[in-house]
């Protein structure tokens, strides 16, 4: 389904298509309600949007959001967080704990401290319970309206007449529902509570100010370009004259950060998942511009490999390494453009350099199994695949060459049972059907026939429901 850049992706949408769902009798919301709310959620999210994977990126804002978690009373819910590939100034608290920052507003950051701004107030609506409490005061909307209200919301018009008539059912839904919205009140409290926890995380509320000025400003452009932020987040100049004033009671924060983590996951995002003709321009411009700089040269090293130019990458990254040879993160990269470029034996001596016990990047061992498994090295690249898949953050093509090696080394039991995975994963059922059958024919482990039983039904339940 193609992907749309200027979809509106509200906090208000989130909670019409959670109310379709709740029984009538359903007040008030219980933590299990919200939670298996969240699930369906989750779901709806997954199909329509996409997400930042980048382990790099991931790891970097779940630190964040972790450290402000230290601070935090126990939870009643295990915190998530997202980046959403989308060019708009936005960041929401979904059901449950699952926590939305959108690449746009991510880009317009310049700090740590502006990060964990945004993430602490959405934290706090989460500890609040804002979005159950509109739950709880909310009437059932029918279940008629809640295909119009998903494609009208998170798809938008896309020009043909079925998209067209459920943007309109979205709207009819949405003025239904207009007492849903996050309420002025909702916003103080969640920038008071978010505040506390930015003091006791040693971050101090700067960082907040400066993103609300930022979005605030932004304005100018017209009503129509109001950032989507200020249209899920209300009052903004009483948002900004609080902060401001709670900032100048408060002493000053000695902030304990490392900029170069923010640097790196920043110029990652920028590079590799803003529009690609502007990241050129803007790295390009950052190396004329200050030629000594390595972060620079490293931005302009991921932009040249993402627009294919991979010799002139690897010129970029290995002035990147020359102030800090031993950077795993860089070496990686170089490892993984030396694989694109055909060099696979630099590829491997790269990549291998970055192997250790502290070492917990995807990235970095998906190349190197491929370049185990290019040099016909299978029983080492069986290896590295068998470790990587079991890793929460293994990107799901692991599976595919996990597979192939399988499949290279006469094993037709085992390439089908991953490639079946794989097919499930990405969501072809019909192609994960067919391998996982041929999987279960073949082997003769009695163990592994209850989990392709197991994982056959999943699929037929989807299928179920999907018809």
């Amino acid at each position: 389904m193609k992907f749309r850049k200027k979809i509106i992706f509200s906090c208000l949408s989130f909670i019409l298509i959670l109310g379709v769902m709740l029984p009538e009798e359903c007040s008030p919301i219980t933590v299990a309600q919200e939670e298996e709310l969240a699930k369906e959620f989750i779901n709806v999210v997954l199909q329509h949007y996409k997400f930042v994977k980048d382990p790099l990126i991931m790891g970097y804002v779940n630190k964040i959001g972790k450290k402000i978690l230290s601070v935090v009373p126990t939870q009643a819910f295990s915190y998530h967080f997202y980046v959403v590939q989308e060019d708009v100034y936005n960041a929401f608290a979904g059901p449950a704990g699952h926590i939305f920052l959108n690449s746009g507003l991510f880009e317009a950051m310049e700090s740590e401290n502006e990060l964990a701004g945004i993430l602490a107030h959405e934290i706090a609506h989460v500890v609040s319970r804002h979005i159950s409490q509109k739950i709880e005061r909310s009437k059932k909307i029918l279940i008629a309206t809640l295909a119009g209200i998903v494609a009208g919301t998170f798809l938008g018009s896309i020009g043909s007449s079925e998209a067209a008539t459920a943007v309109t059912m979205g709207s009819v839904a949405a003025n239904q529902s207009i007492t849903l919205a996050y309420s002025r009140e909702d916003e103080m409290q969640a920038d008071q509570i978010g505040l506390e926890y930015l003091k006791k995380a040693k971050y101090g509320g700067k960082g907040l100010l400066a993103m609300l000025k930022k979005i605030r400003n932004k304005q100018w452009f017209g009503s129509d370009q109001i950032p989507t932020y200020l249209m899920t987040h209300p009052a903004s100049e009483d948002r900004v004259a609080y902060v401001a004033t709670w900032v100048a009671s408060q002493p000053k924060v000695e902030s304990r950060t490392n900029p170069t983590d923010f640097q790196k996951a920043h110029i990652r995002l920028v590079a590799l998942y803003s529009d690609k003709d502007s990241a050129v321009t803007k790295f390009e411009t950052a190396v004329k511009n200050d030629p000594e700089n390595p972060m620079g040269h490293y931005g302009y090293g991921l932009t040249l490999s993402r627009a294919g130019n991979h010799k002139g990458a690897i010129v970029h990254l290995k002035k990147t390494l020359e102030k800090n040879p031993f950077n795993p993160d860089v070496l990686i990269d170089l490892g993984r453009i030396y694989f694109l470029n055909g060099q696979y034996t630099k590829a491997l001596t790269t990549l291998q350099s970055t192997m250790s016990a502290e070492h917990n990047n995807p990235i970095g061992d998906f190349f190197y199994g491929r370049t185990l498994l290019t040099l016909g090295r299978l029983k080492d690249a069986e290896m590295v695949f068998t470790a990587l898949i079991q890793k929460e953050t293994a990107n799901n093509r692991a599976f595919f060459f996990l597979s192939e090696v399988y499949s290279r080394q006469g094993k037709p039991s085992e390439a089908h049972y991953y490639l079946g995975i794989y097919f499930k994963k990405t969501g072809n059922l019909k192609n994960a059907t067919f391998h996982l059958n041929r999987a279960r024919e073949k082997t003769d482990d009695p163990e592994r026939k209850l989990k392709i039983k197991k994982m056959l039904k999943e699929i037929e339940a989807i299928d179920t429901k999907k018809s």
